[in-house]
């Protein structure tokens, strides 16, 4: 492919997986905002329904959030009384964090929103086995990229 080729939108791999994910978080709004939510809060929450009182840096490393982000979102969170954070004994750099009931109890009424996603995404053109493809393919590049050391998730 000619040099110039190269900088054209179209030939871009880039560009439609960043188009998607803006896409994908807009179709999860109405969902979310029925549960007053934003979508990086609903991921913390997931990280967190899986396994409870985490530090600050085990969630930024899932979700590959710089604590820098990830700290004022939680403090939101604990505003919104989703959560609490508090200071290891073991470690008093280390902030752990909790789920409180109100946030226990979010994970009941959001359980239909990743079908509701699924269903979204799915027609004629798309099957399931399609998406499972998609993100084991993602999964991949993201422990790729994850790997380069200069690569920091959210800068």
């Amino acid at each position: 492919m000619k040099k110039e080729e190269q900088l054209k939108l179209e030939n871009q791999i880039c560009f439609p997986i960043y188009s998607v994910s803006r896409l994908i978080t807009r179709a999860y709004k109405p969902h979310l905002d029925k549960l007053g939510l934003t979508y990086p809060q609903y991921l913390v929450l997931l990280v967190l329904w899986e396994e409870n009182g985490l530090s600050v840096n085990k969630i930024g490393r899932k979700l590959l959030l710089n604590t820098n982000t990830l700290s004022p979102l939680i403090k939101r969170m604990e505003k919104n009384e989703l959560l609490t954070r508090t200071r290891s004994k073991d470690d008093e750099r280390t902030v752990l964090v909790d789920l409180t009931e109100k946030g226990i109890n979010l994970k009941e009424k959001a359980a239909s929103i990743p079908q509701e996603l699924l269903n979204t995404l799915l027609n004629e053109d798309v099957e399931p086995s399609d998406v499972i493809l998609l993100k084991k393919t993602l999964d991949s590049w993201i422990n790729i990229l994850a790997e380069d050391p200069e690569s920091p998730a959210d800068k």
